[in-house]
């Protein structure tokens, strides 16, 4: 029996499914614009930015006023729905929003910068293709454009405007800073980020359920030390679990061995 059990674990092994590849995994000198690290064939094509988009969104809510501090303002649904996730149903505040990744209070905040001052915003901040067209016929980019929709941003996009944000001396970008969530420490440094998952699009607009997308993208502190980073990953085949919690954890866990040996 226990030759069997040691044979099932090594076959278990043998057929194991391998560590998936990143499409993209990017980390680069905030200060200096340096490459630490390039792997992965897609870190110039563009995808959904998904769930983080709630940075750049926060950045802008600061800016224009909408949004005051790490909790406030405080916002409830407009109305009951069991669709919800526990964590999005009660009050949600500018720090809940991003750690719970909240997709109903982006849209309140869109909604009230309305279209022009929106467009206007990412604009300013040349974030990735700066499309708010929403998906054709839907008229409906102020509340989805960032939703496996027509806004699209690359890793290399991602990258360059996390390092504007770093120098960025505004109340604001201060603000939007302190709500990324914190995401723990690796050897002497403070990890903060912000996950994001989205669907592919077929052809003819509808999502593709098979092939997921998921972002992970932040910021790595040691001192004065800052490193800005971007992992993104390309289902091709159905996988259990959100894109972006998976990008995260294998991002996670590479930084913890790649910034010990920094």
């Amino acid at each position: 029996m226990r030759h069997l059990a040691v044979l099932l674990v090594l076959l278990a092994s043998a057929f194991a499914a391998p560590a998936q590849e990143p499409a993209c995994s990017l980390v680069v000198d905030a200060a200096t614009g340096a490459v630490v690290e390039r792997q992965g064939l897609a870190c110039a094509e563009r995808v959904t930015p998904a769930s983080t988009f709630k940075v750049p969104l926060a950045l802008i809510g600061f800016e224009e006023g909408i949004l005051q501090d790490s909790h406030a303002p405080v916002w409830t649904p407009q109305r009951g729905d069991e669709t919800l996730l526990p964590s999005w149903k009660g009050p949600v505040d500018p720090t809940i929003w991003e750690r719970d990744s909240v997709v109903w209070y982006s849209q309140e905040l869109t909604r009230r910068l309305g279209m022009k001052r929106f467009q206007g915003a990412v604009d300013r901040l040349a974030y990735g293709n700066r499309d708010l067209s929403g998906q054709p016929g839907r008229d409906d980019g102020l509340t989805h454009a960032w939703l496996s929709s027509s806004l699209a941003i690359s890793p290399e996009e991602q990258i360059a405007f996390l390092r504007k944000l770093l120098s960025d001396p505004s109340d604001a970008a201060a603000k939007t800073l302190a709500i990324m969530p914190d995401f723990g420490s690796a050897p002497g440094w403070t990890l903060r980020g912000k996950t994001g998952s989205g669907f592919a699009r077929r052809p003819d607009g509808s999502l593709d359920r098979v092939r997921q997308i998921g972002w992970f993208v932040g910021i790595a502190e040691r001192g004065a030390k800052r490193l800005v980073f971007a992992r993104l990953i390309r289902d091709e085949v159905k996988t259990e679990g959100y894109g972006g919690p998976r990008a995260r954890d294998a991002m996670l866990a590479h930084l913890k061995d790649l910034l010990a040996r920094l």
